[in-house]
């Protein structure tokens, strides 16, 4: 074979692997939005109280946000392919379960264990991305449709589940995660390499204990805050307990001889700008799509259809935005597009803000607007932020990276959303998340 066909064969297994790796992660944050819409089904068929239905919608989001970690480090001890085909088959099974769960109990069990299969495939999926691309230059170029993708799951969760729940169950929401899983098994033996584990490096347990156990009870006082209020012991004490926790994790990590998460991975302004963007974007979609839920399905009396059929041009601009970001970053740099990204996304919100969740504006002029430059920026600052987020990494911390990187996806949705929806209106929400956005722009465009 000559040179020029061996390159072509590379490129094209380059492509497989991608599209590989690119539909897990896809799937894995369509899994966390897809009881979004249908929710309300849910706990008339189980006969579910509100607590129960909060707790239950939290469940994947609260193990796979305090298991990232762990699951990073795990995929740099002992390989990224071994990671990956131990969550798959974790996730997998979970994903069987759910749909036949008679009850809260079930369902809940498998939410959490879907959480917990996410938590080591999230890092290991991007620790074998940069085993794919190992040249800095196609490295950047898949980060930067990579980092688009959650998003995009999300999105296709909040729209499939409606039409799923509506005209099937939604049982069959878990059918999607189910097929993915179960397809992606076999071929990560035949397009994913083997990476070479770090075997002396140790696991940090305690570290672990202390991150998982903190990001767990926190993140769970915050969620109950929309059924308890600030001050009773229900949200104190795990949130008090949770800090507690990061503290002691913050500290155990200065004095450990092989830290979970090294102190001097978070030191650089433009990674610690980069997460923030991530945080913040996520949290934007998310409090964008549960917001106009509820005020489309309660305020205007629209179906489950209707509903899903609203978010169609969020998914238009979402992938053409998404398509666009990464010619964008290689001409004018990921920093100066993840600035742009930021400031369309805080126009979108402003827009939503202010005549998107009045039920007497119509859809073309009140939401429409909104649901355009909101996708359109918030891919665009997702590209370039999970470029700065990951660049200079060494190849033995790429699964650290991903733990890193999905955390703060996590933390927007998790943390940021509940912080909001119980300060203020959901206006002010939308609003004050625009105005955070606009300002992690100028922060970013100002960092040399």
């Amino acid at each position: 074979m000559t040179a020029t066909g061996a390159a072509r064969v590379a490129a094209v297994q380059q492509r497989y692997a991608f599209v590989l790796l690119g539909g897990v992660q896809t799937t894995l944050i369509f899994t966390l939005a897809a009881l979004a819409i249908p929710l309300p089904l849910i706990g008339r068929e189980l006969g579910l109280h509100r607590a129960d239905l909060i707790l239950l919608s939290a469940a994947y989001g609260l193990t796979f946000a305090g298991l990232l970690l762990f699951g990073g480090r795990l995929a740099d001890r002992y390989g990224g392919r071994r990671a990956l085909t131990s969550g798959l088959v974790l996730f997998a099974a979970a994903s069987a379960a759910a749909p036949l769960a008679p009850g809260m109990g079930t369902l809940l069990a498998a939410r959490f264990t879907q959480g917990a299969g996410a938590a080591l495939i999230a890092p290991a999926a991007m620790a074998l991305l940069r085993a794919v691309f190992p040249s800095p230059p196609a490295y950047g170029r898949a980060m930067a449709t990579w980092g688009g993708l959650s998003v995009l799951g999300a999105t296709a969760g909040n729209l499939l589940s409606g039409v799923i729940s509506a005209l099937l169950s939604w049982r069959w929401t878990f059918a999607i995660p189910l097929v993915v899983a179960l397809a992606a098994l076999p071929l990560t033996f035949r397009l994913l390499p083997d990476i070479t584990p770090s075997r002396g490096r140790a696991l940090d347990l305690p570290g672990a204990l202390l991150a998982t156990s903190g990001i767990t009870l926190a993140s769970y006082g915050l969620v109950v805050t929309d059924t308890l209020p600030w001050s009773s012991a229900g949200v104190l004490v795990p949130l008090l307990c949770g800090a507690a926790l990061l503290a002691a994790f913050w500290y155990a990590e200065h004095r450990a001889r092989d830290p979970l998460l090294p102190p001097r991975f978070l030191l650089g302004r433009r990674r610690v700008l980069a997460l923030a963007a991530i945080a913040l974007s996520a949290c934007g979609t998310a409090l964008t799509f549960v917001v106009l839920s509820l005020h489309l399905q309660q305020a205007r009396d629209w179906s489950q259809l209707q509903t899903s059929a609203a978010f169609v041009p969020f998914a238009v601009a979402l992938i053409a935005s998404g398509r666009a970001a990464g010619p964008l970053i290689g001409r004018y740099g990921a920093r100066t597009v993840t600035a742009a990204g930021l400031c369309t996304g805080a126009g979108g919100l402003a827009l939503l803000a202010l005549t998107g969740i009045d039920a007497h504006i119509s859809y073309g002029y009140g939401l429409l607007p909104g649901l355009v430059l909101l996708p359109a920026g918030t891919a665009a600052s997702f590209a370039g932020a999970a470029v700065l987020a990951t660049e200079d990494v060494p190849q033995q911390q790429t699964g650290l990276a991903g733990g890193v990187l999905n955390t703060a996806m996590e933390f927007g949705p998790t943390v940021l959303f509940a912080i909001l929806l119980t300060l203020g209106s959901d206006a002010w929400s939308l609003a004050a998340t625009g105005a955070g956005l606009a300002l992690v722009a100028l922060l970013n465009h100002r960092t040399k």
